[in-house]
């Protein structure tokens, strides 16, 4: 299948590329420049130097191409904006083919929930609120196949943000990482390889439509995530911190969905997509894994 792919150099969407090129698909990645594009025909799929917000290039591309997964994010307040022009764009040229598209999102929108499914009510923090409405939009369009994968907390190979920011937590006069708020609430993770395996299981199931809840089911505590960072880290523990530190530390904003308490039931993707996780959880990776200090 003929594949086009935003993001491609991130964190999660290069783990997508390979995924989907070990499974035979030809992969045209959009990227931003021309450094870019060279990362990209190293890995050997076509790179397509445009810009996201160009619609008109944009949809060329789409319309050449038998499906397109977007996981490009700015991560800043121009996400909305770039997740905003992608779907339009995506709509005018998928609309009505029935060609499959596959957007990347998170569990945040559902909030304080620790087993949070496809039917669980969304409780959208004010850091995350463009999401869905953008992806009602997506997935009320007619004549496509619309997948919004909702993650968790992505890790693995020693990189993500969120386990970047607990293993550069900062620390006591003890030498201990200070946690998260209390460390009590739970965080849904998911092995980046195993989410890039959901990508292309949605991709080549035709029954798939919809919203996919993908997480490990470990759902560990962020006081047990970062004791075990601590050790990668080097440092001598961890400690537990408060929620007015961590918003005078990251903001109220940002402090919000890291303080919320989370678990995934993906027990959809089980049953339609086939899919099992396979690889260590966070708290294994961080102990003995990838992210531990050679």
């Amino acid at each position: 299948m003929k594949v086009t792919l935003t993001g491609a150099t991130g964190f999660i969407g290069s783990h997508v590329l390979t995924e989907l090129q070990d499974h035979g698909h030809e992969v045209m990645a959009l990227v931003r420049d021309e450094a870019q594009a060279n990362v990209i025909a190293a890995r050997g799929a076509t790179p397509a130097v445009v810009d996201l917000y160009d619609r008109p290039t944009v949809a060329s591309v789409f319309n050449a191409a038998d499906a397109a997964i977007h996981t490009a994010s700015p991560g800043d307040a121009t996400s909305a904006n770039l997740d905003s022009a992608v779907a339009d764009t995506v709509i005018d040229a998928f609309a009505g083919t029935g060609k499959p598209y596959i957007h990347m999102s998170g569990l945040w929108i559902y909030g304080d929930n620790v087993s949070i499914t496809e039917k669980s009510p969304l409780k959208v923090p004010a850091l995350v609120s463009w999401r869905e409405p953008i992806e009602r939009r997506v997935l009320g369009a007619e004549g496509m196949r619309t997948m919004i994968i909702g993650a968790g907390v992505a890790y693995g190979d020693g990189g993500g943000a969120l386990p970047g920011l607990v293993l550069n937590s900062p620390r006591d006069e003890a030498g201990n990482l200070i946690m998260l708020g209390s460390g009590q609430q739970h965080w849904s993770t998911v092995h980046v390889a195993d989410l890039a395996n959901v990508f292309r299981r949605v991709l080549e199931t035709d029954s798939a439509h919809g919203y996919y809840v993908i997480g490990n089911g470990v759902n560990s505590t962020v006081a047990e995530l970062t004791e075990a960072a601590a050790v990668a880290a080097g440092a001598a523990g961890a400690v537990p911190g408060s929620d007015d530190e961590a918003r005078a530390r990251l903001g109220d904003y940002f402090a919000e969905v890291l303080l919320l308490d989370q678990g995934d039931d993906a027990a959809k993707a089980r049953a339609e997509l086939g899919w099992r996780p396979t690889w260590p959880t966070l708290v294994d990776e961080f102990r003995n894994g990838s992210y531990l200090k050679s």
